[in-house]
């Protein structure tokens, strides 16, 4: 006879045994599977024995200057950034692509203004390398305040906002970082004086009494800022460390444009598009700076307008990028040339 007591007595111990066995069998193909870190990635373990970040570089830089990641609080934001994060992990084939399309333009500016190049993947996390305006006022690839883009050069009125020049909102960005870098000696603060401003760097150094951004106790997005820069940077410039085919991107071109100078108000878009075998939307979104459409040019300044040279060919990819308004105002577009055609062929029907 079967004693069934027996057995519910012992019921709880063979539960406790099967569940260590379960993790033991679970802790091994972890480590088999993983293999621990190698000399080129680096593990991290916390005290809940919980393994994380298991495949941060080790050897990770910004601008030359090398990122402590052996330090465990370094590991920790890095891990977030590279792990916790879903923005790139969502879109990260729209951002190669971005970034095939605008490092062309930013990358030579760098060099010209004697600036790193890995400062290009600050404009990545400041606007995803888009024409946009945040709640702060800030505004281009950029997201340069008016005050700061005043300062450095740019031009900012009721009829144009040069922040929206990808350009000319590059080499405004290096001047901010090389005054930066010029103060506090590590590009690695001057990128953390981008986010937070030269000051405030310089009143957290002093009352930290530290020389060193990694030390810094900053607010949340400051303090992030760094960190998000170098996941990026690992993302865009070693694809296959995120198991990222890099074949199946697309390479781009810079866009081939004329430079039309002129130094005279610009009253009527259409006209000009015209007299340039090109759509007025072209126009709007190759110079995104003239944001209103037209200019009121009394002092006869000289300004440089882009022309397609070849205006037939599909740069709609740049434009989504340039101008935030263009798939809105090529959706009235095509919407109006549908209503014309429809109304054409009503008024054949009619006629026969």
């Amino acid at each position: 006879m079967i004693n069934h007591q027996k057995i519910n007595k012992y019921n709880p111990f063979l539960k406790v045994f099967a569940f260590l066995l379960v993790f033991i069998v679970f802790y091994f193909l972890v480590v088999f599977l993983f293999k621990g870190p190698s000399e080129n990635n680096l593990s991290y373990v916390n005290n809940n024995s919980n393994v994380f970040g298991l495949n941060i570089p080790q050897n990770l830089t910004f601008c030359g200057e090398p990122i402590p990641v052996d330090n465990y609080e370094i590991g920790q934001n890095l891990e977030k950034e590279f792990f916790s994060s879903s923005h790139w992990k969502k879109n990260y084939f729209l951002l190669f692509q971005k970034a095939s399309r605008w490092f062309p333009y930013i990358e030579p500016i760098l060099k010209e203004e004697g600036v790193p190049e890995d400062v290009k993947y600050i404009a990545v996390i400041e606007s995803h390398l888009s024409n946009t305006y945040s709640h702060a006022g800030a505004a281009g690839f950029w997201q340069l305040v008016p005050n700061t883009a005043i300062r450095y050069g740019l031009e900012i009125t009721d009829d144009v906002d040069e922040r929206l020049d990808v350009e000319k909102a590059t080499h405004a960005a290096c001047k901010v970082l090389k005054e930066a870098y010029a103060r506090l000696k590590k590009w690695s603060l001057a990128a953390a004086a981008y986010n937070r401003g030269i000051a405030g760097i310089e009143n957290a150094l002093k009352n930290q009494g530290t020389d060193n951004v990694y030390d810094l106790e900053l607010n949340r997005e400051s303090g992030e800022f760094l960190y998000r820069i170098v996941a990026y940077k690992t993302l865009l410039s070693n694809p296959k460390h995120f198991n990222i085919d890099s074949k199946k991107l697309t390479n781009f071109q810079k866009i081939p444009v004329k430079i039309i100078e002129f130094d005279s108000s610009i009253t009527n878009l259409n006209a000009l598009a015209n007299k340039f075998n090109c759509s007025k939307l072209q126009i709007e979104s190759l110079n995104p700076w003239l944001y209103k459409g037209y200019l009121n040019n009394l002092e006869r300044k000289v300004y440089k307008l882009k022309v397609l040279k070849h205006p037939n060919k599909d740069y709609s990819s740049y434009f989504v990028d340039l101008n935030p308004n263009y798939l809105y105002k090529q959706k009235q577009t095509d919407t109006l040339k549908n209503n014309i055609l429809e109304t054409k062929e009503q008024t054949t029907e009619n006629n026969l």
